[in-house]
């Protein structure tokens, strides 16, 4: 037998060691040699620049962008910004992609500074605590309301300790879902919008709380059989509008997109599914006709016709939204009024 020749052996694993070292490059990923990174300039609302953005990914998103100018400005934190492609253009949504963008590798871009921001938790909470408490101080006649003569006094009616009762609920139910039902997105709004919304909110319940509560008011024309009968409706549509709240906690969403479908389960308030897309706003509307029903009060009557026209208009895109995504919408559904609009 012939003599084992190290120089052999040492080409053999010179050998292995190759294959091995080209086996572990075949599994990794080759940069493509014609990999264009983008370049992004920021300016703002009088055309001076900001920042320039050098060695963007073209699969960065709009918001990923806002995050980088979040850190040369941190003021301007991503909720505050607003992007668009020209001056007094159309703002970009934050999950657009800069590669899909009519914009060549050096994109600019321009700024619009949309002021202080509070998420919607927040939003719903300011809205709603508001008119609880104003409603309370005019039920309580706090002094410099009315008279002084009428400075913490009750009024005889039982219409009027309901009325306090249910709007109390209303609200007190309202809190409970922003606070344990609701999911908001990470979305924002505004401040000077907050401060409109509060104002339309709270205004209105000063409205209301004044007339209601006030020490010349007169029980509604039909006495009992009117307040009982609306009470049982108010009842009815807030207990419905907990039940809509509760399915659709269940139902997942990607921003405005809903994920599936609602329908209706074994809770009979939910049934409403059957013919209208936004059964909570139909039992949001009945909630109020019901109340001013009860008190024969203009100011509930004007705010919940006011509501009623704002919560078509959210239920007819929302409606809108369903059927632009899913081609098996139910043909049955409106959007409010159940078979009409």
């Amino acid at each position: 037998m012939a003599g084992f020749d190290l120089r052999d052996l040492y080409t053999v694993a010179q050998f292995l060691k190759a294959r091995c070292i080209d086996g572990l490059k075949a599994g990794e990923a080759k940069k493509d040699k014609n990999y264009v990174f983008f370049e992004v300039e920021i300016l703002d609302s009088k055309k001076l620049q900001l920042c320039f953005l050098e060695k963007v990914e073209p699969n960065a998103t709009i918001g990923e962008i806002k995050c980088l100018l979040h850190k040369y400005y941190p003021k301007w934190y991503p909720a505050r910004q607003s992007l668009t492609l020209r001056p007094n253009g159309k703002s970009l949504k934050d999950d657009e992609v800069l590669e899909n963008l009519p914009v060549g590798t050096s994109a600019t871009m321009f700024l619009h500074d949309l002021g202080p921001q509070l998420g919607w938790t927040m939003v719903f909470l300011v809205e709603c605590i508001g008119p609880l408490i104003i409603y309370l101080l005019f039920y309580y006649r706090l002094p410099n309301i009315y008279p002084a003569t009428h400075d913490f006094t009750t009024s005889p009616f039982a219409v009027v300790q309901l009325a306090c009762v249910c709007h109390s609920l209303h609200y007190i139910r309202r809190l409970v879902e922003t606070i344990f039902v609701h999911r908001f997105s990470h979305g924002t709004l505004p401040l000077h919008t907050i401060m409109r919304n509060c104002l339309y909110y709270w205004g209105f319940a000063a409205w209301l709380a004044y007339y209601i509560n006030h020490p010349l008011y007169t029980p509604p024309s039909y006495g009992n059989p009117q307040v009982y009968c609306s009470l049982a409706v108010f009842g009815l549509c807030e207990v419905g509008n907990f039940s809509i709240h509760l399915t659709l906690n269940h139902l997942g969403c990607n921003g405005l997109r809903p994920k599936s479908i609602p329908y209706p389960n074994r809770n009979p308030f939910t049934w409403l599914f059957f013919f209208v897309s936004c059964p909570n706003y139909t039992y949001e509307v009945g909630t109020w006709i019901s109340f001013s029903v009860m008190t024969q009060c203009v100011p509930v009557a004007i705010f919940a016709f006011i509501g009623f026209i704002q919560m078509t208009i959210w239920a007819r895109e929302k409606h809108a939204i369903y059927t632009r995504e899913f081609s098996d919408y139910p043909d049955l559904r409106s959007a409010i009024v159940p078979l009409f609009l």
